[in-house]
């Protein structure tokens, strides 16, 4: 029960990885608030439904969370969207929407959690940024600028925030079998269990990542046993490089 007294807020939390961190961490002992646009599936404490392209959403929701919780101790800025295509295929509707829910969101809400936590003592923010963010791969141009970005941003809030007590760290993932990826298979004429199954073999460990591989290490970087750690990418991509 490393996280028992802990109030945590996650976004994305609707989704594959979303779901699996907050399975995890209410399983040890956490209270939860879910941020995502639609979350009356989610077992949680506290449920904070809205978009995350909504600039007061945004801003709004770690108060939020520490008003429904008591408190707030820990973010999860999870939510992510995926764009694949190179700039010339990328429309003005798919920047916009990287952008906003990849960059903008966890600064807004990461600028409005800090000083909550700062007056409770300290806390621990984990941003989603991806293996795609540290080394870029083909025909995903704006999402890899985005995590790129989310990537920096971490590392400098890390060094900016820790003497504050707040450790702020990034994990990177690479593929993932969540259903934002079955669904990209399935847009592009894929039989999905196929594709994840033919991805895996290009993993050394012998297959992509489960959600659960993902909430694993994003409750290590948020537990006391990283006390240590501030602006640190971890990733998690069973050895795979991007290619």
């Amino acid at each position: 029960m490393r996280f028992n007294g802990r109030r945590a807020l996650v976004t994305g939390a609707a989704g594959g990885i979303g779901a699996a961190i907050v399975r995890a961490l209410r399983a040890e002992g956490a209270k939860v608030a879910v941020a995502d646009r639609d979350v009356s599936g989610v077992e949680a404490e506290a449920h904070l439904p809205g978009d995350l392209l909504d600039p007061a959403y945004a801003d709004a929701l770690p108060e939020a969370a520490r008003a429904a919780l008591g408190g707030l101790d820990i973010v999860v800025n999870n939510a992510g969207v995926i764009t694949r295509g190179r700039v010339t295929e990328t429309t003005d509707a798919d920047w916009t929407l990287s952008l906003g829910v990849n960059v903008e969101a966890p600064f807004r809400i990461a600028r409005a959690a800090i000083p909550i936590m700062e007056e409770a003592g300290g806390g621990a923010i984990v941003n989603t940024a991806s293996c795609w963010g540290l080394r870029p791969g083909p025909n995903h141009a704006v999402y890899c600028m985005t995590k790129a970005a989310i990537a920096s941003l971490t590392q400098c809030m890390g060094m900016d925030h820790a003497h504050q007590g707040i450790r702020i760290n990034a994990v990177c993932p690479n593929e993932v079998n969540t259903p934002m990826l079955r669904t990209g298979f399935a847009k592009r004429g894929f039989d999905p269990d196929t594709a994840v199954a033919e991805l895996g073999k290009t993993v050394p460990l012998g297959r992509i990542a489960e959600p659960e591989d993902i909430a694993d290490v994003v409750l290590f970087l948020a537990s006391d046993a990283a006390r240590y750690m501030c602006g640190a990418l971890v990733e998690v991509n069973g050895g795979k490089a991007v290619a």
